[in-house]
């Protein structure tokens, strides 16, 4: 196979770990940084099988605990590239817990992060270009696009609004909020 092409599914990648109550947080679940550090873990580790080179965390699109874990619950986090730019990789992450005793299996968090292949001097470098081979993979893709377009949008929206018009700061009244500018 062509050394410029890479299927996505050797990007694949899947671990488990067994909560324990030194991951809890004051309310006694496991602690949401806990997970976003195991998320970046295996966001670096799919990112770096699939490009083959060192890799680093540009962006973390939206996060969201679902549902809360539990002290002895077994966290699985499945990761995958899903989308490749020339020197970036999208990284698809689900996150699902399992009672080990009642074996009810809970969705706690889908997510994705935008990883950027660097070379030993830490320049960026091209990534080899996917190879997509199931129509999940072709899903996906499109929706990393779309959520691409999107956060674009975004950026452009906030560097074109003026919060110091009147019409932004008439907007804010209906929010029971005072301005003492």
């Amino acid at each position: 196979m062509d050394t410029n092409y890479r299927k996505l599914t050797t990007s694949r990648v899947t671990i488990s770990e067994l909560m324990l109550p030194s991951h809890t947080n004051f309310s006694g679940k496991i602690h949401g940084g806990y997970i976003l550090m195991l998320m970046d873990q295996i966001a670096f580790a799919a990112a770096s099988k699939y490009s083959g080179c060192y890799c680093v965390t540009a962006s973390v699109d939206k996060v969201d605990f679902l549902n809360p874990i539990e002290v002895g619950e077994l966290v699985t986090m499945k990761a995958s590239v899903n989308y490749v730019g020339n020197s970036s990789m999208v990284v698809g992450i689900r996150v699902i817990s399992q009672n080990i005793q009642t074996e009810k299996i809970k969705h706690c968090n889908s997510s994705y992060f935008t990883m950027v292949g660097k070379d030993e001097n830490g320049n960026t470098v091209h990534v080899p270009r996917p190879v997509i081979t199931s129509l999940q993979e072709v899903r996906r893709f499109h929706n990393a696009i779309k959520r691409i377009e999107l956060k674009k949008q975004r950026n452009q929206d906030k560097e074109s609004f003026d919060h110091t018009s009147p019409e932004a700061l008439e907007a804010l009244k209906p929010l029971n909020i005072k301005i003492n500018l």
